[in-house]
């Protein structure tokens, strides 16, 4: 696999383009917009000039990945020699599903299709193609460039063979590579969103304020950020979403999304893409915010 194609320019398809171009393959980066595409390039390049100022990587390397990336807003003549497609656009399920349709009609036969989904189930996905046996989950973590899991979802139809060229191929991208099986939410949303729904009910009903509940968490159970912090930068319309897929998905109450999330994200505080969550992030410094919105 040489020729990899990325669809969607956000910050989770920059960083999967800017890890495959940084290990030697062409990539075509493809998004609807040629701003977002700009910006992509203009954020890949950024990451790579810190690696440059860390010694992580030389200026040559620089140059070489991205003289590796091309842009392009049209899927279906992008696809055509692609080796491998990473779909990494939204967490909407009749958009993922459009887009692999189209990728399944103009990507050659022998092309691998891996979704960067969260939580959307694979089996769905490929349910609208003519190549289930084809159809893999690839979800990297964000972000992309630093963080060295990748979560490989089969299908109910992937392939074992499919699923070991992904796994080497992760491997060539400096990354580790985790099989788990096609369930609402897989491993790592499973657990996660759980908890930082967890987080969002305690601070809901009153039990302790953002700051403490965030700095419990960090060091007395040693993660490198609390919950709530977390949940503002993953996003919080993209918890909830996760967190609905779970709840429809097992018919459990357990994952039902707190009120207060569910308030937030109708409010449009969305975390770190919106300036103000959990914490207000305005001018790029994370604050406390202290707001009767966190009441019950």
């Amino acid at each position: 696999m040489k020729n990899v194609c990325v669809i969607g320019a956000g910050t989770m398809g920059n960083g999967i383009a800017h890890v495959f171009a940084q290990n030697g393959f062409s990539v075509s980066l493809i998004d609807v917009s040629q701003d977002q595409l700009n910006k992509a390039v203009a954020t890949i390049t950024k990451n790579l000039d810190r690696q440059v100022s860390k010694n992580a990587i030389t200026p040559e390397a620089k140059e070489s990945a991205l003289k590796n990336i091309v842009t392009h807003t049209s899927l279906a003549t992008s696809v055509k020699n692609a080796d491998l497609v990473v779909e990494a656009a939204i967490e909407n399920l009749a958009l993922k599903l459009d887009i692999f349709r189209q990728v399944d009609e103009n990507a050659p036969a022998n092309c691998i299709l891996a979704s960067n989904t969260s939580s959307i189930s694979i089996t769905k996905i490929a349910s609208v193609t003519s190549r289930p046996e084809r159809v893999i989950g690839m979800h990297f973590m964000n972000p992309v460039p630093i963080m060295k899991l990748v979560e490989i979802i089969n299908g109910y139809a992937t392939n074992q063979e499919i699923t070991s060229s992904i796994i080497d191929l992760s491997k060539q991208l400096g990354k580790t590579p985790c099989v788990v099986n096609d369930y609402p939410g897989f491993i790592a949303n499973r657990i996660l969103m759980p908890m930082i729904n967890e987080a969002i009910y305690s601070l809901y009903e009153g039990v302790a304020g953002v700051e403490e509940i965030d700095t419990v968490m960090k060091l007395g159970m040693a993660h490198p950020m609390g919950p709530l912090q977390l949940a503002d930068f993953i996003g919080l319309d993209v918890c909830l979403s996760i967190l609905n897929v779970l709840h429809e998905g097992f018919g459990n109450p357990k994952y039902a999304p707190c009120p207060l999330l569910v308030n937030m994200v109708t409010a449009k505080k969305l975390g770190v893409k919106t300036g103000e969550g959990f914490y207000n992030y305005a001018q790029g410094n994370k604050e406390l915010i202290v707001s009767k919105t966190f009441k019950k």
